[in-house]
């Protein structure tokens, strides 16, 4: 029998208007199962523990009333430890941010608390979204479920191992660089960046202006696609948000389900993995077997190629160091002692990066847009590696600063595509370490996130691997 921790969020939130679920009851067990094992997973920074409480009676009072419910009703949720919330501090995770309490909600919080979901507390994050994980700082960073030896990914390293661990169905993460995507294939989840502009990111504390998404974290590619859909939508001020509409994202996931995916065209990004930056072989050995069951169902794969990886990357992190740096050179200047010292170290160079290199990668931005919508001329959707290597140990600093860096996913903060990180299966067992989650990435055009779910709750269906969960 499936833990009750790991009830998808649409499954509770049908139970929780049929009156088959209390959503107090639900909260109660959530807070109990969190006090129990987060002291070694070190995910929450903030409990909400007394308002969560609190406002699940009032979600239970509001169906037995007959009020009308949102999508989301009694579903708990996490926010990662940038985005704001009013009244609950937002530190970053950093001392410069220690006291800081945010005075209103971010337009995703707002619209969370709008449809119905419960917000648990704020999550574990790598240092203003960039350093980490850092050791030196009054926050330990989260460790991974599936073996707390083992590095969540990051920067969302909270939002990935709390939705891992069964602490909530939902959680909201940012991606910069790979930053939802990464905690997502590393912590055995679906972690959607969706397309530059579909999601407000009024409210969150800023890494790089022109590359931040705010994104979904879920157990589940249904859950997730109910995410997107509560927190998507144009917002007046978020000067980059785009005023397109939102289509029924859970109609793609069922179409993947009943319809599936035969005569859909699948182009992989083969020498990103293969050839540009050679993943380890149990990576690989997954996406081929992803591959094999795509095809299956029905879908025509075929390799397609690009830019290297590291041209995009090359370009993407002038982008990044530059922006990132407008942001923090007043703190730097003014404390710098009270950066950890991973965070300081990767901020620095931003300072010395020249304004005809920003300017020109800024121009040069544009071509490889255009290059990956050349590829999705002749494809539904993309594939590729996302994580270069399995979970790797959190306490070795070797492993950490070789590892860490391994993906494919800057190229799509780069182009502003819709990314999503799928878990894709598992390493086999060795010596002392158990089975741990590897994963990979499914690319749309701009805008069709739709075309992505499609792809993932097909996938989904014919396996099992959403149905694991670390052995707590």
């Amino acid at each position: 029998m499936t833990n009750p921790a790991f009830r998808s969020a649409l499954d509770l939130a049908a139970a929780i208007r049929e009156q088959r679920l209390s959503a107090a009851n639900n909260m109660e067990n959530l807070l109990a199962r969190i006090e129990t094992l987060d002291p070694t997973l070190n995910t929450v920074v903030t409990l909400n523990a007394e308002a969560a409480l609190t406002e699940a009676h009032k979600a239970d009072k509001a169906v037995s009333d007959g009020d009308t419910l949102g999508p989301l009703h009694g579903v708990p949720f996490g926010l990662k430890d940038i985005i704001d919330a009013a009244g609950l501090p937002t530190t970053a995770h950093s001392k410069i941010f220690a006291e800081n309490i945010a005075t209103e909600d971010s337009t995703v919080t707002t619209k969370l608390k709008q449809s119905g979901a419960l917000l648990v507390g704020k999550l574990a994050t790598h240092e203003f979204a960039f350093g980490g994980p850092s050791f030196d700082l009054p926050w330990p960073p989260a460790r991974n479920p599936w073996d707390t030896r083992m590095f969540t990914g990051g920067s969302s390293s909270g939002s990935g191992a709390a939705i891992a661990a069964g602490f909530m169905p939902l959680a909201l993460g940012t991606d910069t660089g790979g930053s939802v995507r990464n905690p997502a294939s590393l912590c055995g989840i679906v972690g959607m960046k969706a397309t530059y502009g579909r999601v407000s990111r009024r409210g969150v504390v800023p890494l790089a202006f022109s590359l931040d998404h705010v994104g979904p974290m879920t157990r589940t590619v249904s859950d997730n696609a109910a995410l997107l859909q509560v927190i998507s939508g144009y917002d007046p001020r978020d000067r980059a948000s785009a005023q397109v509409p939102v289509p029924d994202y859970l109609s793609a996931v069922e179409r993947g389900r009943t319809q599936g995916i035969k005569g859909m065209r699948i182009g992989v990004i083969r020498h990103f993995f293969e050839k540009d930056m050679v993943a380890d072989s149990k990576v690989v050995n997954a996406i081929n077997a992803s591959l094999h069951v795509l095809a299956d169902l029905g879908a025509h794969i075929t390799d397609v190629e690009t830019q290297s990886l590291q041209t995009f990357s090359n370009v993407n992190r002038i982008i990044l160091l530059s922006e990132a740096y407008a942001v923090h050179q007043h703190w730097l200047q003014s404390r710098p002692q009270d950066y950890a010292v991973m965070t300081r170290e990767k901020l620095l160079p931003g300072a010395f990066i020249r304004a005809v290199d920003y300017v020109q990668a800024l121009r040069n931005r544009p071509l490889f847009t255009a290059a990956i919508d050349m590829l999705l001329d002749d494809a539904d959707v993309l594939i590729t590696a996302s994580s270069m290597d399995p979970p790797f140990p959190i306490d070795d600093p070797e492993a950490v600063a070789h590892c860490y860096p391994r993906s494919a996913r800057p190229p799509f903060n780069l182009t502003g595509h819709p990314a999503l990180s799928l878990p894709i299966g598992f390493t086999e067992p060795d010596d002392d370490v158990p089975v741990l989650p590897l994963g990979l990435q499914v690319i749309g055009r701009h805008f069709d996130e739709a075309s992505i779910y499609r792809v993932a709750s097909a996938y989904e269906q014919a396996t099992n691997w959403s149905e694991v969960h670390p052995p707590h």
